[in-house]
């Protein structure tokens, strides 16, 4: 991430967390939608790869516990600066997502979006979530499509509409700044999560709303490629 993504990052955390609505994604799927997370008033909720915790704080407002962890000081000093400024406070931890320093049972929803579900090893990070839930408890996460992972040229660009990858090239990605993610197809998903005790209930793939442009700064797919092909992932598990 160069400055410039960085300075569009700070501005995003803030703006995120001065919104009302909760939204999933580099395009803003409003999850009124979707109804993915239904009603979180009372439950105690952990969001693993937090970033700038702003879906820490959506979930605060509607009446949620949110504890976020994210491994990335800077990350967590921005979500701190904008707690300060929001006066809307809860827990932040500085962790890795595959060995959270929390109690076993300890919550009822588990969240990533594009966080640990993407910058952290699905063999590690899902046990982990596991672990963390209650009996009932449910992990709802986000990520990349690996659709859109399989068309993107390297070193950097728009994802085409041309497959360049083969599955097992794209399963881990390096970035540019030497960091990995992780792009299981969905019958690899279905078998981590399975392994780990979880049932599936839902799989959203989502596409960009009709009033959407390209991002400025996040080179994933142009509006109009995600209007057509999903973009990202959106997964409810029990």
């Amino acid at each position: 991430m160069d400055s410039a993504e960085r300075g569009h990052a700070n501005q995003h955390a803030y703006r995120a967390w001065a919104a009302e609505e909760i939204t999933w994604g580099i395009f803003n799927v409003p999850e009124r939608g979707l109804g993915v997370l239904g009603d979180i008033a009372g439950l105690d909720v952990i969001e693993l790869g937090c970033g700038t915790a702003y879906f820490s704080a959506w979930s605060a407002r509607r009446g949620a516990r949110p504890v976020g962890v994210d491994v990335t000081p800077a990350q967590l000093r921005t979500a701190r600066d904008c707690q300060a400024q929001f006066g809307l406070w809860f827990p932040l931890i500085e962790s890795d997502a595959v060995d959270v320093p929390l109690r076993d049972s300890s919550f009822d929803l588990a969240i990533s979006e594009c966080g640990a579900s993407l910058w952290s090893d699905p063999a590690g990070w899902v046990p982990e979530a596991a672990r963390l839930l209650r009996p009932g408890g449910r992990l709802v996460f986000h990520t990349i499509s690996v659709l859109v992972t399989l068309c993107l040229p390297d070193p950097g660009g728009h994802a085409g509409t041309h497959l360049l990858w083969s599955q097992h090239q794209r399963y881990r990605r390096r970035t540019g700044e030497g960091g990995m993610q992780f792009h299981p197809g969905h019958g690899e998903w279905i078998r981590i999560l399975r392994a780990n005790g979880f049932a599936i209930d839902a799989l959203h793939e989502l596409y960009t709303p009709p009033d959407s442009q390209s991002h400025p700064y996040y080179e994933l797919a142009s509006a109009d490629r995600a209007r057509q092909w999903p973009i990202e992932d959106l997964e409810w598990r029990i």
